[in-house]
């Protein structure tokens, strides 16, 4: 007797599944895009072309490459585009000798990992239902305009400060995205902005890095001095504005009406670890090297290393003004 072929679900049924599968683990959002040319890769461009990239040179390097997502994975019919809520705790009052760190990077694991290893449930399913087809996982780490593919995927739309908002759960999001060969059906686009006539995000900004409303200039932005400015000084002229900041910034969400009311992440990795929310400034200027390795090994604020790390505590002490 011949062997019948293996049934598989409709693109319509495993696109349903897909986004089931999503909230099992974890995800707050999912939504799909189609696989096509983004549309800021203009903007991209003229961002790149005004210099506003800084030191980061791997994207000017993989300019190219934005253009469209097959230069990720070439099979590439479907984007998945997922969205993970990491709101937590509220932000310490400010205190002599104390430094702040933005929200992504309180908890005890880097996100990136985070959810590559929740996405491994999703590409399963793919791979279950299309044996066929191929799969890439993607956190920051491929040129591809996430947040560009996340409006298409219909999760929401880009404030002044660049950052994409949700109304239910405003910005503090991680974003990733699943790239398929499997077609998928599309979400509709967010077509609209919810912003108004609000500035508040622009003109909270210390060092003045939005030169107009939906622009950043990386180069003065709190976040690129404090972790993708490495192995220089931060310019003078910048180092009051960034205050007690040592490890990001989150002035422009704190402020963004969209977030007051964004539910808190029962996430276990993303709550706060006590060394990093206050974030002691004496404290960690004098524990050794390997101490330092130690308490930050596998979390994100490995990335600017123990020098650039010391170097923004040492500016946020000096900022104080307290001998």
């Amino acid at each position: 007797m011949t062997a019948l072929p293996l049934a598989h679900c409709s693109d319509e049924e495993l696109t349903c599944r897909i986004k089931r599968r999503a909230q099992e683990a974890g995800f707050d959002l999912c939504g799909i895009a189609p696989a096509t040319q983004p549309a800021g890769l203009d903007r991209l461009h003229e961002w790149i072309d005004r210099g506003f990239d800084g030191e980061m040179g791997y994207l000017r390097r993989r300019q190219a490459a934005y253009e469209h997502p097959r230069h990720v994975l070439p099979e590439v019919r479907s984007v998945i585009v997922l969205g993970m809520n990491y709101r937590t705790a509220e932000p310490t009052a400010p205190a002599v000798g104390i430094g702040r760190v933005a929200r992504y990077a309180w908890g005890s694991a880097d996100y990136h990992d985070l959810l590559r290893e929740r996405m491994r449930p999703l590409a399963d399913l793919l791979h279950a239902e299309r044996p066929e087809c191929r799969t890439r996982a993607v956190v920051d780490t491929a040129p591809l305009l996430e947040r560009d593919f996340a409006r298409l995927a219909g999760l929401g739309w880009f404030g002044k400060n660049t950052m994409l908002i949700h109304k239910r759960l405003g910005s503090w999001l991680f974003l990733a995205a699943l790239l398929t060969s499997a077609k998928l059906d599309a979400d509709d686009p967010h077509e609209t902005t919810h912003c108004g006539t609000c500035t508040r995000c622009l003109d909270v900004c210390p060092t003045e890095a939005f030169p107009e409303p939906g622009v950043l200039d990386a180069r003065r932005c709190i976040s690129y001095l404090t972790i993708e400015l490495r192995n220089q000084p931060i310019p003078l002229d910048l180092r009051s504005g960034m205050e007690d900041w040592v490890f990001g910034c989150d002035l422009c969400q704190e402020v963004c009406p969209w977030n007051r009311k964004a539910p808190r992440s029962p996430e276990t990795a993303f709550q706060p670890r006590d060394d990093l929310r206050p974030f002691d400034l004496v404290e960690w200027l004098t524990i050794s090297p390997d101490e330092f390795q130690q308490r930050l090994q596998g979390t994100p604020l490995e990335r600017p290393g123990r020098a650039g790390l010391l170097r923004n505590a040492l500016i946020a002490l000096g900022n104080t003004g307290h001998a």
